[in-house]
């Protein structure tokens, strides 16, 4: 799945258009590395943003094939501290 849906199904971003401006102004990091939202993720891969309200840093924990229920957002991923 592409690293900008990823992020609309997941809602941390609320809508695609969002995660691909933020990905287009070198805002998302996949791996360490600034991440295009063309970019297929995959189970395992640490993403973190920066939207302005402090960096968020999860691992993607799961890779939906379509759009899941808002109750099952969280099982998507895990939070990263720090």
């Amino acid at each position: 799945m592409r690293l900008d849906k990823w992020l609309k199904v997941s809602g941390l971003i609320p809508r695609r258009t969002v995660a691909n401006e933020a990905c287009d102004a070198g805002k998302v990091l996949v791996n360490g590395k600034l991440a295009r939202a063309s970019l297929e993720v995959s189970a395992g891969d640490q993403v973190e943003f920066d939207l302005g309200r402090g960096t968020t840093r999860v691992q993607i924990l799961l890779v939906p094939t379509s759009n899941v229920s808002r109750e099952r957002q969280i099982t998507l991923y895990d939070r990263c501290e720090g």
